[in-house]
């Protein structure tokens, strides 16, 4: 079935070319010259892509694009304007546009943007059980796309990556999609347990083997049995038991601490690390041998950074379960909040973010999270000329300049305080008054209803 394309323009001639040009290409076209006739033509049907104008005669092609991108965020859009700007262009790549273009555009340029939205949409990976391992952006989909091959191969798996880019949930989504997956999946975090209690822990140990061993216990492989053991971390594994570990792998066998016998295991095992293996090998901190083991399939997750369009669909998803947890209803992002969220730099990837989204959820008590809402952490991590262009953008609808203005007074308050050693310190606040002019009693009660002060 060919691809359905909404073109929505309010221009005759424009909308008969784009019709006559497309179909050409064998698509099946809709045309709409309103943002009434536009949002009637989605509400009855899917389309593949929209390629709709932003200066529609009864509203604004920005505010469809930002309103279909809630409902259904899998629907591209590609706007065109004849009166282009930055603020535009920012402003509809902000909101989830996939292409911009400037009035009048080449045909061919055209053409090409379409069969590469169309083909994108195509090939992008949907799997329905991995809803908790979000992936929206382009470095995600190979590795999406891999899962399910991964998966049925039942042989080791190595993942790397910095910390908090979703590891352990990459492992879990391998082993929902696996043969084993209705057996255990067991996690160890190697890095968290003492060297001395690591063995024990994977392999069990016998009554009296050592001081504490009371009674007889499994180890995690045993508990693993017919699942996935997943080992985070494995770079900090000590040198004895790598040599423990490799045995097991090589012989699908374990033998408990303090025990003479052995005993058959069948587990998958999957480990994880935010370390370079070969270069823990060359330094003779990691056995070689044991890499080779444990190196046979290998997926590397990219820093949050590097995968900026997942952070839309990622803060949406973490509100989500917040408001869940606390009872609430699901509470609104505003666009400045998204748009401070990707340009600031995740050090701490996935989990961090999940981090602040929470935080945000618990200490805002309307129904919109806006920048008042975020972590001062977050709000004073955006220094310098990107925060100060990321301020200044006017987005095409508009803004509400009261909040924006209150929003920038908070952060450089929040800058001032942190000048002089912090917010619960009362010389610091007299002092961060004093360096932005302002009384003590103002600089207090605006403090306050920025959540900023901690202590009286």
């Amino acid at each position: 079935m060919s691809a359905r394309i909404l073109v929505v323009d309010d221009e005759a001639s424009l909308r008969d070319v784009l019709r006559i040009v497309l179909e050409g290409e064998g698509y099946q076209v809709t045309l709409a010259s309103t943002y009434k006739e536009a949002t009637r033509e989605l509400s009855h049907r899917t389309f593949d892509l929209v390629i709709c104008d932003i200066v529609l005669p009864d509203g604004n092609g920005l505010d469809l694009l930002r309103a279909q991108h809630k409902a259904r965020p899998e629907t591209p859009f590609a706007m065109i304007t004849a009166h282009s700007t930055p603020a535009h262009m920012i402003t509809s790549l902000r909101e989830g546009a996939v292409e911009y273009l400037s009035k009048p555009f080449d045909v061919d340029d055209l053409k090409l943007i379409v069969a590469k939205q169309i083909t994108r949409k195509a090939e992008k990976p949907t799997w329905p059980s991995f809803h908790q391992f979000v992936g929206e952006s382009p470095v995600m989909w190979p590795i999406l796309e891999r899962i399910p091959q991964i998966a049925r191969a039942d042989s080791a798996v190595l993942i790397t990556g910095e910390s908090g880019t979703g590891k352990e949930l990459l492992a879990r989504a391998i082993h929902t999609e696996s043969a084993r997956a209705s057996r255990p999946f067991v996690p160890v975090n190697c890095a968290a347990l003492p060297e001395s209690l690591l063995e024990s822990e994977l392999f069990g140990h016998v009554k009296g083997s050592f001081t504490g061993a009371v009674r007889d216990k499994r180890g995690l492989f045993q508990e693993a049995e017919g699942g996935v053991l997943f080992l985070d971390e494995i770079g900090e594994m000590n040198p004895p038991t790598q040599a423990k570990l490799l045995r097991a792998l090589q012989d699908k066998r374990i033998r408990p601490v303090g025990d003479t016998r052995e005993v058959p295991v069948d587990v998958r095992l999957i480990t994880a690390t935010n370390q370079d293996l070969l270069r823990l090998v060359k330094e003779g901190r990691f056995r070689e041998d044991l890499y080779y083991r444990v190196h046979v399939l290998h997926v590397h997750l990219p820093p949050l950074r590097e995968r900026q369009e997942d952070i839309p669909v990622l803060a949406r998803v973490f509100v989500e379960r917040a408001c869940a947890r606390l009872g609430v209803p699901v509470k609104e992002i505003s666009s400045d909040v998204m748009l401070m969220l990707q340009n600031y730099p995740w050090r701490g990837n996935v989990r961090e973010l999940e981090n602040v989204m929470e935080q945000a959820v618990a200490m805002e008590a309307s129904s919109l999270l806006s920048i008042g809402s975020l972590p001062p952490s977050v709000v004073g991590g955006l220094a310098g000329r990107e925060s100060t262009e990321a301020w200044l953008v006017l987005p095409e609808e508009g803004l509400d300049l009261d909040a924006h203005l209150a929003a920038i007074r908070r952060e450089l308050m929040q800058k001032a305080l942190a000048r002089f050693g912090g917010v619960s310190k009362r010389g610091a606040q007299k002092k961060a008054a004093r360096l932005l002019r302002m009384s003590y009693r103002t600089f207090r009660d605006q403090a306050a209803r920025f959540k900023l002060l901690l202590e009286e």
